[in-house]
This record gives structure tokens, sequence and C-alpha cells, in this order.
């Protein structure tokens, strides 16, 4: 298992291989994009998608959690997928999730989903905010968008780095992306899709190949 500690606006971040990051000195564990209750809510819609996808996100949360020992976690937006996500099976895994992590503090700053989906049941004891939330020197925000009160943290895109082989070979994976005043996080839960980026000149991107987080050199334009 291989992680990649960087340096952002002066603080050392610990980018994870299980698509999270972790800000040490605070503690804390940044979560873009888990969309819980996805899955549920294509089945509810009568499309046949596979089930077990909640309860995988929440073991490679708590695989995160375990390793970097933090006492806080920040979700940047999307808690939930939709509200027809909210199935008994769903509750019955969150709840259970929960309790094993009932002194670890949770915010979630709202995205686009959540204002549609609603919050997350009272009794996960997640603290909801708007957003965009500062805790200097970092903004967290589900969107990508720039702020005078720091580096921003986000996530929404679901930002995927096309890697390009010989013979036309060419594979798509889950990224960090660090600009000069934004970073988009890759979208932590399953089933969730990629996008492409539009990366620029000085950006730092990683990728996420199975256990590992990579640097990858990606054509920039200016």
């Amino acid at each position: 298992m291989t992680d990649v500690e960087i340096v952002v606006a002066t603080e050392a971040v610990v980018l994870m291989h299980e698509r999270c990051v972790h800000w040490p000195r605070t503690r804390t564990l940044l979560v873009a994009d888990p969309h819980f209750g996805k899955a549920a809510a294509f089945r509810a819609a009568g499309v046949p998608v596979p089930r077990g996808t909640t309860e995988e996100t929440l073991r490679r949360l708590d695989a995160a959690l375990v390793r970097s020992n933090a006492s806080r976690v920040v979700f940047l937006g999307d808690f939930l997928h939709a509200r027809e996500g909210r199935s008994p099976e769903t509750l019955r895994a969150w709840h259970e999730w929960r309790v094993r992590h009932a002194g670890i503090e949770m915010v979630l700053v709202r995205g686009n989903h959540d204002k549609r989906a609603g919050d997350p049941p009272a009794e996960l004891d997640i603290r909801c905010e708007n957003g965009p939330l500062v805790d200097a020197p970092f903004v967290f925000s589900h969107q990508p968008i720039e702020s005078g009160d720091g580096y921003t943290l986000s996530g929404h895109i679901h930002p995927g780095a096309r890697l390009r082989g010989g013979g036309r070979q060419s594979l798509r994976l889950p990224c960090f992306w660090f600009g000069e005043r934004v970073a988009v996080l890759p979208a932590f839960g399953e089933f969730t899709g990629l996008a492409d980026i539009d990366v620029k000149p000085g950006d730092r991107v990683f990728v996420v190949a199975d256990d590992a987080v990579l640097p990858a050199t990606m054509p920039s334009h200016a």
C-alpha cells in the first residue's frame, strides 16, 4: 500500500489510496462524493445494478479511519445520492457504521445532491453546513471554486486522469487534482463514474491505482 504526502498551502497532507485526504495536524479526514444509496436509487427506478456498494464504501472509510487515526471526518458534499436511496438496507449499514465510530466528529458540507436528497438521518450525528467552510489555511467546499479565504479542497466533478500507452491504449483512473488555488478530490463512492480533467501548467495530478497513489504526468493546456 502506497500513500503520498505532499505540501499544500504550507500544510502537509496525505493522499490515501482509499481515495481521501488526511490532514495530520488536525487529524482530519476529507472525503468527497460518497453518493451513498446511489445503487439503491437506481434499483428503485427499475435499473438492475449490483448490491453491496454501500458496504464497500463504508469498508474503505473504516480502513482510512484506522490507518489515519483521524478524529474528524469532513464530507465535501454529496453524502446522499437521492431520497430513493434511503433503503432499509442502506439505513441499517449507516447506523451500524456510525455506532462503531461514535467518538469521531463528522461534518457534511452540503453538495448539490444533498440539497435534493436531504441531510443524513439525525441518528448519524453528522453536522451539516451549506459551506464553504473555512478551516485555515483551507476552505472546504463541494464546488471547486477559488476563495479569498484560503486554498479550496473540493469534490463534485469526480476527476479521472486518462493515461495513454502504446498501440492507442488508454486507461482512465480516479485522481487527486491540485491546481494553484483549488484541489479536487476523487469521488469516494462506488459506482460514481469519472470525468476527464483539464490540467493547467503547474497542476499536480496523482492517480489511484488499486492500493497505491502515484504521480501522473498529464498534458497541460495554458
